[in-house]
C-alpha cells in the first residue's frame, strides 16, 4: 500500500486501520485510494484536511455525483471520508467531525437476475415424488411462480384465502393490503393434489398447537404453519437440486414471474397490482429488465438487427 503521497493525518489513520482494527490489504488500498482523491480534490480547492467544513463534505459529495461515478461508489468514498475525519475528531481534541450530519447516500439495490423460462420449468421439474412433502414442496414452487407473491405472503395463507373452483387466491401484502390473484392452472393442480388425501391431511396433528394453524395452507413436518424461513428453504433445496441454487434469493420467483409477464405481453399496470406494488415506478423498474432482455433476443434472430 502506497501512502507516501498521502498527508500525515490520513497516513495515521490508515495505520489505525491496520494496526487497531486488524483491516486488511484490499481493504486498506480501497480507503487509500478513496482518500487519495479525496486529498487531491482538497487541494485544488486550496483546503487542507484540517480545513474540512460540514459544506465542503457536501461540495465533495456533489462533485462525485457530477462525475458520473456509480451511486455505490459515492457512497463507499463517503465511507473512508467519514471514517477519517471521525478517527480525527476521537484523537484530536477541539477536532470537531464535520461529516456528522452528511447522510451516506443510498445505492440503489438491483434485482437479482430472473431466471429464463427454461430454467423456471428445470425448477418446477426438480420437485419429484408422491409424499405429502414432495407434494406440499411441489405446491409451493408453483404458486410462487404461478402467482408471483411474496414468500412471506405464501407463508400466510390460510384455506380460506383459496377459490381453487375460480382459480383465485386472496393475498396480505404489506400494510395488510389485499388483492386478488390469479393461481394459474398448474398451481391450482399442485394444491388440489396436495390438499387432498395423500398430502395436508398426513401433516395434519391429532391436536392443533395453535388455532392459526389449522388453517394454514402449508404445514411444516410436526404440523404447524410453514413460515417464511422454512418455505425458502423448500425453494432453496430444489434449487440445489437442478443446479440453480446459487441463482436464487428470496424474490427471485416473483422477479422471474414479473419479467415473465411483460415479455408475454401483459400490461405494466396489469403487473404491478397483481404483484401489490403500491406504485407503478416499482414495477416499471422490470420494463427495463424485460427491454434487456427482448434486445437481446432481437440481436440474435433478426439477420437486419447488426451491421456485417
Amino acid at each position: 500500500m502506497n501512502t507516501h503521497d498521502l498527508p500525515v493525518e490520513v497516513d495515521d489513520f490508515l495505520l489505525s486501520m491496520r494496526v487497531e482494527r486488524g483491516r486488511s490489504t484490499n481493504t486498506l488500498n480501497a480507503y487509500a485510494n478513496d482518500l487519495r482523491g479525496y486529498v487531491a480534490w482538497l487541494d485544488d480547492h486550496g483546503l487542507t484536511v484540517g480545513e474540512v467544513t460540514e459544506p465542503v463534505i457536501t461540495e465533495y459529495v456533489n462533485h462525485l455525483r457530477a462525475s458520473d461515478r456509480a451511486p455505490s461508489t459515492v457512497k463507499r468514498t463517503l465511507v473512508s471520508v467519514r471514517g477519517l475525519h471521525r478517527f480525527l475528531a476521537e484523537e484530536t481534541e477541539g477536532v470537531a467531525d464535520p461529516t456528522v450530519d452528511v447522510e451516506v447516500p443510498k445505492a440503489p439495490k438491483g434485482l437479482p437476475k430472473a431466471l429464463s423460462e427454461a430454467e423456471v420449468q428445470l425448477l418446477l421439474d426438480s420437485v419429484t415424488g408422491t409424499d405429502a412433502i414432495a407434494r406440499r414442496d411441489r405446491a409451493i414452487v408453483e404458486v410462487l411462480y404461478g402467482t408471483g407473491i411474496r414468500i412471506a405472503e405464501l407463508s400466510g395463507m390460510s384455506r380460506s384465502d383459496l377459490d381453487l373452483d375460480a382459480g383465485l387466491l386472496r393475498v396480505f401484502g404489506k400494510g395488510a393490503k389485499e388483492r386478488i390473484v390469479p393461481l394459474g392452472r398448474y398451481a391450482v393442480v399442485a394444491l388440489v393434489d396436495w390438499l387432498g388425501p395423500q398430502g395436508r391431511p398426513l401433516l395434519e396433528p391429532e391436536r392443533w398447537a395453535r388455532r392459526d394453524d389449522a388453517d394454514a395452507v402449508f404445514l411444516n413436518r410436526r404440523g404447524g404453519r410453514l413460515q417464511r424461513q422454512g418455505a425458502w428453504l423448500v425453494v432453496r433445496t430444489a434449487a440445489d437440486r437442478c443446479g440453480l441454487g446459487s441463482r436464487l434469493t428470496p424474490h427471485v420467483l416473483r422477479h422471474s414471474y414479473a419479467t415473465h409477464m411483460l415479455d408475454h405481453g401483459a400490461d405494466v399496470r396489469t403487473v404491478q397490482e397483481l404483484l401489490g406494488h403500491a406504485s407503478i415506478a416499482t414495477t416499471q423498474v422490470y420494463t427495463k429488465v424485460s427491454g434487456e432482455r427482448l434486445q437481446s433476443v432481437y440481436r440474435t434472430a433478426h439477420p437486419r438487427a447488426s451491421a456485417g
